[in-house]
């Protein structure tokens, strides 16, 4: 068997409909991937059949219920190769996940200015939680640059690493440029020195093999929308030891141990995580994501993948007045890139009536933008339904955009 892009665009319903008249093109699977029948099928059929609280009840339901849920979190370790269940976490979205390992770790591991590492590629979301970490603790953010393709070194976290360095929040592949880091080395060395590091995998946990084990991340995060799956679910993986000498975040339901008028003590992980009644919907709708995501894997997606962004690299950086942003990074599922003498937003604004959806703006990345001089980027991304078809028409769109400046 082989991997078949006509065959796995069938699987998406909304591949079928049209945007202005024409044909939509979906470039923008960074942002927020597409949800195939099977996802949006067990869902419905969840809801339908299935659905009660979970954990708390006795009753038939209750009991189904639980354990679509905790089977979702199953698949979920065994899709990181985590050790145990119980590292995983179901949050809100990545966003939610790091804001919880920083309020956590917070005044209990960090003390005045010690040192947090995260690079200019950072997503926002994996920035703000630690300058609040700074407002609130005095910590200290240090930075690391990349270099125009993206690259960062181990040399580069080895130059600004001291004694007070605590902490290292990095990306997997930046949603920007789409260049990979090596993290291996980075951790190896981190804890060498004691240092803890969190992975942010939003880009990464769609486009390359993921293993938490053999990185030996602390933490690890992702996004259930950047997975083919629903919005409002994400998750947390980290170790079970350091998981289980946190305190929790919030409090309610379910975290609890035992409840006293004079005090209160709380469960292990993941419960001491999951305070109230946790997205349950939206949980079993990522267990199924990964069902199918796990399908596609196994026929080549990895493979086909990086030979449609070569296509789409070979194919933008030979169009005039365009210039891209990490254009050595020829497998990089997501292309940044801005034409002379025309902003991104109205690049991207023309793309669009000819049924091409793409994103323009500083892609939650303002730092990064500030490195190359820019206020924003346009930025096409592919998925795995992205096809030939669907670059030779972005294209035929930009020719025109560009045309219409000129």
């Amino acid at each position: 068997m082989i991997y078949d892009v006509e065959k796995v665009r069938n699987d998406f319903p909304i591949l079928s409909r049209e945007v202005y008249g024409k044909p939509l093109v979906y470039l923008d699977s960074a942002a927020s991937a597409q949800k195939p029948k099977k996802v949006i099928e067990q869902i419905k059929e969840f809801q339908e059949t299935d659905y009660a609280n979970v954990h708390r009840g006795i009753h038939f339901l209750s009991n189904a219920s639980t354990d679509a849920f905790e089977s979702a979190r199953k698949k979920v370790q065994k899709f990181l190769n985590a050790d145990k269940q119980e590292e995983i976490i179901f949050t809100l979205g990545a966003t939610d996940s790091i804001n919880l390992v920083a309020n956590c770790l917070g005044e209990n591991f960090f003390k005045k200015d010690d040192e947090i590492i995260l690079t200019v590629m950072e997503h926002h979301s994996n920035i703000v939680p630690w300058h609040f970490l700074r407002e609130k603790v005095g910590v200290k953010i240090k930075w690391v640059d990349c270099d125009n393709q993206g690259n960062i070194s181990l040399d580069d976290i080895k130059k600004i690493v001291t004694d007070k360095t605590k902490f290292i929040s990095i990306t997997q592949m930046s949603n920007v440029l789409g260049s990979d880091l090596p993290l291996k080395e980075i951790i190896k060395f981190s804890h060498e020195k004691n240092i803890l590091v969190l992975i942010d995998g939003c880009q990464g946990i769609a486009h390359m093999q993921t293993d938490v084990k053999d990185l030996d991340c602390d933490f690890y995060v992702f996004s259930g929308h950047k997975l083919y799956g629903p919005t409002g679910v994400g998750v947390l993986y980290g170790k079970h030891d350091i998981l289980n000498n946190l305190p929790p975040w919030r409090g309610g339901g379910e975290m609890i141990r035992e409840v006293k008028k004079e005090s209160v003590t709380f469960a292990d992980s993941p419960s001491r995580f999951e305070a109230g009644t946790p997205n349950i919907i939206q949980a079993v709708g990522l267990g199924a994501a990964i069902d199918y995501f796990h399908s596609k894997v196994k026929l080549g997606l990895f493979d086909y993948e990086k030979k449609i962004a070569q296509y789409f690299h070979n194919e933008i950086q030979a169009v005039n007045k365009v210039k891209v942003y990490g254009k050595e990074n020829l497998s990089s599922p997501m292309i940044s890139f801005t034409v002379d003498g025309a902003h991104p937003h109205d690049i991207a604004a023309i793309i669009d009536r000819e049924g091409v959806a793409i994103r323009a703006g500083h892609h939650c990345t303002q730092p990064l933008m500030s490195f190359f001089n820019l206020n924003s980027t346009a930025r096409a991304s592919i998925g795995m339904y992205t096809d030939k078809n669907d670059i030779n028409l972005f294209i035929k769109a930009l020719d025109k955009a560009i045309t219409f400046f000129d």
